[in-house]
């Protein structure tokens, strides 16, 4: 994400204990925290599917998927 859309979100937030936002604000300070959540996960996701583990015997396999 953006450093200026992080920079927006704090700034709605220092706002919002200021004063109540408006409806717009409060829609915008939404749809960035969900942008950047999105992009929090995606990392994530992406972070553990690189992951190796390396068994006793030397193999090295991937990070077993968690089922639902």
């Amino acid at each position: 994400m953006v450093q200026e859309k992080m920079d927006r979100i704090s700034e709605l937030t220092r706002i919002s204990r200021e004063r109540e936002l408006t409806e717009a604000e409060k829609t915008e300070r939404q749809a960035l925290r969900e942008e950047y959540l999105a992009e929090w996960r995606r990392g994530t996701i992406e972070t553990l599917e690189s992951l190796r583990i390396e068994r006793e015997d030397g193999t090295i396999v991937p990070l077993p998927k968690k089922k639902k």
